[in-house]
């Protein structure tokens, strides 16, 4: 069995930031995207996290070309800062670094949020270490409130507004949970679906039902519509959900079956002559990758 040799050597060392050479040209419009802020008050706040990865000192010019690291290094130029902990790379594939990233879920940042605060680090900091409204960060703090566990184990894998969780926790635990599973089917997490989830839950599922002034009869007749078809759009999305996989099987299976049907000369002459509307249909299908 051979060794796994490493790509870099693991020991940092400070490189003058006049000796760093990028190995691309940024965007014009950086400075300004959220990114740029976020990475730049999190070096005022708290330091330089992750360090660049170069590749060693060129023996001519005496510089190190950048490998990854870009925004860091503009962020820290714009600091004025002079020198900065780098990697060494053994070798020039910049595209192994932070080629597979797994960004934090919304549950996982309210739980490093909390872990923070509870850990003496204050709001304020964490608001401009992150470039963010204080706002945010006491919204992801509370995320969970009045949220049941079920709901937070179904969405501790995505993303999504905190925004959400307000729409949420209007409702009761048993809608909750039939809300977010009917999200994640639908790959909708947004706070406009969840807002029409709430506007079609009957007052019963609410936790604190409110009685409008004046519901006429077309209103109440309107409402009603909404929650029956609803209803039955949740029960097609389990169907579609239950047999997904037969239907992506299926749908391969006959591609293949059509897509060598059609590399036949005759048969796609005969078709071309006679069912030409037929041969479109088998076409598109041939073509068809997935079945979104």
């Amino acid at each position: 069995m051979t060794s796994v040799t490493m790509g870099f050597l693991p020991s940092p060392m400070m490189v003058a930031i006049d000796k760093i050479l990028p190995s691309h040209k940024p965007s014009g419009t950086l400075a300004a995207s959220a990114k740029f802020k976020q990475i730049r008050s999190s070096i005022v706040e708290i330091g330089l996290i992750e360090p660049l990865i170069v590749t060693p000192v060129d023996p001519v010019s005496g510089q190190h070309v950048l490998l990854d690291g870009h925004v860091r290094l503009i962020a820290l130029v714009e600091l004025g800062r002079t020198e900065v902990a780098c990697l060494i790379a053994t070798d020039d594939e910049a595209y192994t670094y932070n080629n597979r990233v797994n960004r934090l879920s919304t549950v996982q940042e309210h739980f490093m949020i909390r872990r923070a605060i509870d850990n003496g680090v204050s709001a304020e900091r964490l608001a401009n270490a992150l470039s963010v409204d204080i706002s945010q960060i006491n919204k992801k703090f509370n995320l969970l409130e009045g949220i049941c566990p079920e709901v937070a184990e179904i969405l501790k894998d995505r993303q999504f507004s905190a925004e959400l969780s307000r729409v949420l926790r209007k409702m009761k635990p048993l809608r909750q949970v039939e809300c977010a599973e009917l999200m994640v089917s639908a790959n909708n997490l947004s706070v406009i679906y969840a807002t029409a989830l709430l506007a079609t839950t009957p007052a019963t599922m609410l936790v604190d039902p409110k009685v409008p002034k004046k519901v006429t009869p077309a209103n109440q007749e309107q409402l009603a519509r909404m929650e029956r078809e609803m209803g039955s759009v949740q029960a097609l999305y389990r169907l579609a959900e239950q047999t997904y996989g037969e239907d992506v099987l299926s749908l391969m299976l006959v591609r293949g079956y059509l897509k060598k049907l059609l590399e036949n000369a005759q048969v796609a002459k005969y078709l071309r002559q006679r069912a030409a509307d037929v041969l479109e249909q088998f076409v598109a299908i041939v073509a068809t990758e997935s079945l979104e």
